[in-house]
């Protein structure tokens, strides 16, 4: 990740252990590397489909968290079907071959379209730099995980309105966030030299991805908002904002991630169909599961919309969050939260919950599964609130009194 002012080495741009950041993962295949985010079920790390054009679809996944530093292999990877080799849908789900550190963070999406305009969070691996000189290409210091800020100014449609046939690449025109990279210099505004969308920057805050940071996230508000996926130095005419004229993540550049909230849907269909032994009908759910001895396993919760949609292209949707009862989030199980949509031809989806196994014998314990908030339907007359219940039953033997 590329800084401005402050060096690399500088807290500021650090991406520790234990701030937030541990599920920011580094991606290896086939010989290179990038940047990926662990997702809100824990199995899976969504990442840049490119990383896998050199063959190999399998991939190592490093984490760095507050309890040390674990690899996992890859079980499968699958490529977004659109994906064109030149930018557009440029996204690969990675399912973990275990179960991740429960010390990295899983990440919900940023589902509203309204992610122009806010100032984002990058993190990646990518090689640091420079605003000013662009990145340290000799860097071989080993890995930093980075972070900086910047604003998405604009979607790839814009861009495209503004430019035309200038584009050597092309892209379904609110699929990517775009950013460049500003230090407060209106002559190095790209955007707002080539499009009017005029930024000074965030100061020292500001930054771009680099290479390595691909598949890299953006985050607004703490959740998913885009997949980082490539950088350029665009002019027009006389108008050239880089400040140096080379595609080195130097003020005056752009970059584009793939916009979460575009791609939503292919992401949550893509992770239902890899839940192993998901209930598809409610006798199939087990309402009293087993901790296991180590690692997660899952426990699952079943969505099903009963009624008729008024159009059927509606999505629907509901809020969900789990809560204590006996059992305590992460110590028993791991805490998740988020909203839950069934797209045109779903009427049903399971929410996953990830039970904490270990071999300490203990009581029976139970939390539960809230919804809130529905929207293409209701829960009944008067009520706001569904509740359901999972039983984490002890599997190490013993008495507890």
């Amino acid at each position: 990740m590329v800084t401005t002012v402050t060096s690399f080495t500088d807290l500021r741009n650090r991406a520790l252990p234990g701030e937030g950041y541990d599920g920011v993962v580094r991606v290896s295949a086939g010989g290179y590397y990038g940047t990926g985010v662990l997702l809100y079920d824990g199995q899976a790390v969504l990442t840049a489909a490119h990383l896998f054009d050199h063959g190999s679809m399998t991939a190592s996944v490093r984490f760095e968290t507050a309890s040390g530093i674990q690899t996992i292999a890859s079980s499968s990877v699958v490529v977004h079907p659109l994906y064109n080799h030149n930018g557009s849908s440029d996204l690969a789900l990675v399912w973990l071959g275990q179960s991740a550190p429960q010390a990295a963070e899983r990440y919900t999406l940023y589902r509203d379209s309204d992610d122009i305009g806010q100032v984002a969070t990058l993190v990646g691996y990518g090689l640091p730099g420079f605003g000013a000189t662009g990145t340290l290409a000799g860097y071989n210091a080993g890995d930093l995980r980075l972070k900086a800020e910047n604003r998405m100014d604009a979607d790839f449609g814009t861009l495209q309105a503004g430019l035309g046939n200038s584009l050597s690449w092309t892209a379904p025109a609110e699929s990517q966030l775009l950013a460049d990279f500003d230090d407060g210099v209106i002559t190095h505004d790209a955007l707002g030299q080539l499009l009017n969308l005029y930024d000074a920057g965030l100061g020292v805050d500001e930054g771009l991805i680099a290479s390595g940071d691909s598949g890299g996230p953006a985050f607004i508000q703490g959740q998913l908002a885009g997949i980082a996926t490539y950088t350029a130095s665009l002019y027009q005419g006389s108008v050239h904002p880089d400040i140096d004229a080379n595609l080195n993540s130097s003020f005056g550049e752009i970059a584009a991630w793939q916009r979460v909230s575009y791609y939503q849907q292919w992401i949550d269909q893509s992770l239902r169909t890899h839940y192993p032994d998901a209930p598809t009908k409610p006798e199939d759910v087990k309402k009293a599961v087993p901790e296991g001895n180590s690692g997660t396993t899952l426990a699952y919760f079943l969505l099903q919309f009963t009624g008729v949609r008024s159009d059927p292209n509606e999505i629907l949707s509901v809020d969900f969050a789990t809560r204590d009862g006996t059992a305590k989030a992460g110590q028993d199980y791991v805490a998740v939260h988020g909203t839950l949509k069934l797209y045109p031809g779903e009427n049903q989806a399971v929410i996953p919950v990830e039970i904490v196994g270990d071999t300490v014998a203990e009581p029976d314990e139970a939390f539960y599964l809230d919804l809130t908030h529905p929207v293409g339907g209701s829960f009944g007359d008067g009520v706001v609130q569904l509740t359901a219940v999972r039983t984490i039953v002890n599997d190490d033997g013993g008495v507890v009194a």
